[in-house]
């Protein structure tokens, strides 16, 4: 039941990325028409580690805030990751039922905001102050309610940004020294990205990872020019660049919200290979390498 719920979840989040990343729908309809079928690979979640004192207690805005959800879904962790340059730090996770139910993994990362300049902390810390997290999180409620698939609807509401609009100064002063803290200000827990499984696509015209963005190109869709990765790696990745949307800030002195173009999400495509795990034994490989999802982290980089 659990991998049900959590397929209802990733569904529903789906529809709405769809609609904010058009590439995504370029990326189905390019698959369909060439007779293939699509998957999502994983799904990419920001964070921010950090720990708030709030009227109800202290509160976890990291990875312990978005792995109580994955763990409520059945999901449990498979491999961590550092990124000492970029201060963050990250875990993956898979689901049990992942080839039964067609689930995708989960990629979630936090920044390590105590590691940054203090000045910029205490900017990141003043603009959270003010978030309000979902009751649905309580540890009896997602006991109660992950088992009702309806609720999976309801779940999805919760990959929002929970605190007000930040000031516009501070966005772009964070921007400066980290552009994930500054989209995590901005967009909060929306989804960062889906991949489209090139494994899945099971087609002659799109049959790996160089074909399928040389088929993106060709259908107008914006491609980051370097693929991730080499034939041996067990994991090759690429992306189109990222949307830009309208966000809401709020200017300084009168506080009045306003709109501002910023990056949003880009939608990555990935192919996996066998890998040697003993000798004489291959298995497929699924997990992530570091170095390739730490130059993919910058593809929401938008310069001030």
């Amino acid at each position: 039941m659990r991998g049900q719920v959590a397929a209802t979840v990733w569904d529903k989040l789906w529809r709405s990325y769809r609609q904010r990343v058009p590439y995504a729908q370029v990326y189905e309809q390019m698959i369909h028409q060439a007779g293939g079928t699509t998957a999502n690979d994983h799904i990419a979640f920001r964070s921010l580690g950090l720990n708030l004192e709030t009227a109800d207690g202290p509160i976890n805005l990291g990875i312990k805030y978005l792995a109580r959800i994955a763990e409520a879904l059945g999901y449990v962790v498979a491999g961590e990751y550092t990124f000492p340059n970029q201060h963050l730090y990250a875990r993956h996770y898979y689901h049990p039922q992942q080839e039964e139910l067609n689930l995708p993994k989960l990629f979630i990362s936090e920044l390590v905001v105590e590691a940054l300049p203090e000045p910029v902390t205490q900017l990141i810390q003043e603009s959270v102050a003010s978030v309000t997290l979902s009751p649905m999180l309580s540890p009896d409620n997602l006991r109660a309610e992950i088992l009702k698939e309806e609720e999976g609807k309801q779940l999805a509401r919760i990959f929002t940004r929970p605190w007000q609009p930040p000031l516009k100064s501070i966005v772009e002063t964070v921007n400066q020294i980290t552009q994930y803290g500054a989209w995590v200000l901005l967009h909060g827990y929306a989804v960062n990205h889906f991949t489209g499984y090139v494994n899945r696509q099971r087609i002659s015209q799109y049959p790996d990872i160089e074909t399928t963005a040389q088929g993106l190109i060709e259908w107008g869709v914006p491609m980051k020019p370097e693929i991730e990765g080499d034939r041996r790696s067990g994991l090759r990745q690429t992306a189109t660049q990222a949307v830009s949307e309208l966000v809401s800030v709020r200017k300084d002195l009168s506080d009045q919200e306003i709109q501002i173009p910023w990056t949003y999400a880009y939608f990555e495509i990935a192919e996996r290979g066998q890998v040697k795990v003993s000798p004489g034994e291959q298995k497929l490989f699924e997990g992530f390498l570091g170095p390739q999802a730490s130059n993919l982290f910058e593809m929401t980089r938008r310069a001030i």
